[in-house]
C-alpha cells in the first residue's frame, strides 16, 4: 500500500474528476454551499456518558444534519442508537437515553461525504472483533478508501455499508497485532487522507487525528472525565474545560489505567483545513489557538483594504457572512445593516412543481429587509461562492427590493479545486470560479462588482506573512490544487467502482 510521501504536496491535474466526495445535487439552491463535513464526540468514565453526548452533538449539529448516533458501553454489553435526522429528533427524548446505559459513550453527527444518507451509513459503525466490540465515529475522508475497500473485498471481507469508515474496522480486525491499540494503528498505517477518529472499546475511549492534522480534534475534561470532540463549542455546551487540541499524527487512549499517547508516524508539517475557519467550525470554537470569530472578522477586515468600493451600508449574506461583514464594516468605517432576514425554520428546499414556485424557493431561507437598502449602495459580504445560483438570486432580490448599487465580495479565494477529505464540492465543472473569469462571474451573479479575498490576504488574517508555497501552514487546495496527500483514489488506473452497493433500501 503506497503511503504519503512525508516532504512532498501533490498538485492535481485540473481536468481530473471529482470522485466520490462530490455528490449529485437535486436542487441548484441546496448544491449553492459548502457541504459540513460531520462531527464526533467520546467520554469516558462519566454515569451520564450518553447524554453529554447527545448535548455534545447538539452543539456540533452545524457539522451535519442529516444523522446522527450513539454507541454506549455498560460494562457488560454495547448499546446502539442511531437514526436519520437532527439529534434534537431522537436523543432529546429521555427513553432513548435511558436505551444508552453505561458510562463511556461515542457519538457522531453526519453529512454524507461518502456513502447514500441510509440508516447502514449512520455512524458510530460498529464491528464485534475477537477481542471485543468496537466502535468508531469519523470525520474526514479517505483519499484511498475505494483502493482499500476493492482490496479487502477481493480478499473476502462482506461489506455491510458504503462508508469509507468501514474500511478502518476491517483494517483493524484484520492485523495480526496481539494487543489491540497495536492493531488500531495498524490500520492507520494504511489510510490515507484526512481523519479525526473517535472509538470505544469495551475498555477504551481512544483518539486519533491524521498525520497533517487536516481535521480538527479537541481534548477537554467535565468531572474528571476525558471528552474528544470536534471542537470547543461541544466542551462549552455542558460546561467541559478544554485541555488542548490531539496533536497531528496522534493517538490517544484512555482507560481504567489513565491516559497513553502514541505518536506512530513520523513527524510533518501540520496542514489543519483553513475551511473550518471560512465556513465549517462554529464562531464560538477555538480552533488551533485561534478565535473562529475574530479570524472571520479579520478576513472581512482585509476584504475591506483589498477590494472596497463606495458604499452606503455592509450587507451579510446570513448567517455565514455575518462576522466577515462586522469586520469589513468595522475596517471600512461603513455602517452594518441586516439588509436580509433569515428563516431559520426551513430545511430542505420543498420539492418545486413548477420553475416559478422554484424561483421563489431562495426566499423560503432569505428575504429582503426593505428598509435598510432602499435607494442604497449596498455590498454584500458572504464566506464562498461554490455554483453561485444562490448568490444570483440574491443580488436579484435586493434589486427587488431597491437597492442602488449591489456589490459582492467573498470572504475567501476562488475556490477552483474539488475536496477530497470531508467537504462535499463539486468537481472542476460545477465550480464557478473554475469555469469563469471574474467578469463573467460578475455579469452571472449580476452584481455591479465582485471580488474575492486574495490567497495572501486570506494568510494575513490569520495572521501569516503570506502564503508560503514551499511550506503553506493550511490545507488551501480548494483554492490553489495543492493537495497535502495522495489522491490514491483519484490516480488509480484500474476504473473505481461507481456503485458501492448493490441493495436498495428506503431511508
Amino acid at each position: 500500500m503506497r503511503h504519503p510521501d512525508q516532504d512532498a504536496q501533490f498538485d492535481l491535474d485540473p481536468n481530473a474528476g471529482s470522485g466520490p466526495a462530490a455528490l449529485e445535487v437535486q436542487d441548484d439552491l441546496e448544491g449553492d454551499t459548502l457541504r459540513e463535513e460531520c462531527g464526533v464526540f467520546g467520554i469516558y468514565g462519566h454515569p451520564d456518558a450518553a447524554a453529554i453526548t447527545a448535548l455534545g452533538l447538539h452543539a456540533l449539529q452545524h457539522r451535519g444534519q442529516e444523522a446522527a448516533g450513539i454507541v454506549s458501553y455498560d460494562g457488560g454489553r454495547f448499546h446502539s442508537e442511531r437514526r436519520l435526522g437532527l439529534v434534537g429528533d431522537t436523543f432529546s427524548r429521555r427513553e432513548v437515553i435511558d436505551r444508552l446505559p453505561g458510562n463511556m459513550a461515542v457519538g457522531h453527527v453526519r453529512y454524507s461525504t461518502t456513502g447514500a444518507t441510509i440508516l447502514r451509513n449512520v455512524q458510530p459503525l460498529f464491528a464485534e472483533l475477537n477481542a471485543g466490540g468496537l466502535a468508531v465515529a469519523h470525520n474526514g475522508n479517505l483519499t484511498n478508501g475505494l483502493t482499500l475497500r476493492r482490496e479487502l473485498v477481493k480478499s473476502g471481507a462482506m461489506m455491510q455499508s458504503t462508508t469509507d469508515t468501514e474500511v478502518i474496522l476491517h483494517l483493524v480486525a484484520r492485523s495480526r497485532r496481539s494487543r489491540f491499540i497495536e492493531r488500531y494503528i495498524d490500520a492507520l498505517r494504511e489510510i490515507e487522507g484526512a481523519y479525526a477518529l473517535v472509538s470505544l472499546t469495551n475498555k477504551k475511549l481512544v483518539g486519533a487525528r491524521d498525520p497533517r492534522g487536516i481535521r480538527p480534534l479537541v481534548l477537554g475534561e467535565l468531572d474528571g472525565c476525558p471528552i474528544l470532540t470536534s471542537e470547543t463549542c461541544a466542551l462549552d455546551i455542558i460546561g467541559a474545560r478544554f485541555i488542548r487540541d490531539i496533536e497531528p499524527g496522534e493517538v490517544i487512549v484512555f482507560d481504567e489505567n489513565g491516559q497513553d499517547i502514541h505518536k506512530p508516524f513520523p513527524p510533518m508539517a501540520p496542514r489543519p483545513c483553513i475551511f473550518e475557519y471560512i465556513y465549517f467550525s462554529r464562531p464560538d470554537s477555538i480552533v488551533h489557538g485561534r478565535s473562529v470569530y475574530e479570524v472571520r472578522k479579520a478576513f472581512g477586515a482585509q476584504l475591506a483594504r483589498e477590494s472596497h468600493v463606495p458604499i452606503d451600508v455592509v450587507v451579510p449574506v446570513p448567517d455565514s457572512g455575518v462576522p466577515a461583514a462586522v469586520g469589513y464594516s468595522q475596517h471600512s468605517g461603513v455602517p452594518f445593516e441586516l439588509g436580509i432576514i433569515r428563516n431559520h425554520y426551513v430545511g430542505r428546499t420543498f420539492i418545486q412543481p413548477t420553475q416559478a414556485i422554484r424561483e421563489s424557493g431562495v426566499r423560503m431561507k432569505h428575504s429582503a429587509n426593505r428598509a435598510a437598502i432602499e435607494g442604497k449602495r449596498i455590498i454584500l459580504i458572504d464566506d464562498s461562492l461554490v455554483r453561485g445560483t444562490t448568490s444570483k438570486k440574491i443580488v436579484r432580490m435586493m434589486r427587488d427590493a431597491g437597492a442602488k448599487e449591489v456589490h459582492f465580495r467573498l470572504a475567501s479565494p476562488p475556490i477552483l479545486y474539488p475536496d477530497y477529505y470531508g467537504i462535499d464540492l463539486p468537481d472542476r465543472g460545477g465550480l464557478l470560479a473554475a469555469t469563469h473569469s471574474l467578469e463573467e462571474m460578475r455579469e452571472i451573479i449580476g452584481a455591479d462588482s465582485l471580488a474575492f479575498l486574495s490567497i495572501d490576504g486570506m494568510y494575513r488574517a490569520m495572521g501569516e506573512p503570506g502564503r508560503d508555497p514551499a511550506n503553506p501552514k493550511f490545507s488551501d487546495h480548494c483554492f490553489t490544487g495543492a493537495y497535502p496527500t495522495h489522491l490514491t483514489d483519484q490516480t488509480q488506473t484500474e476504473q473505481q467502482p461507481r456503485q458501492l452497493s448493490l441493495l436498495a433500501e428506503a431511508s
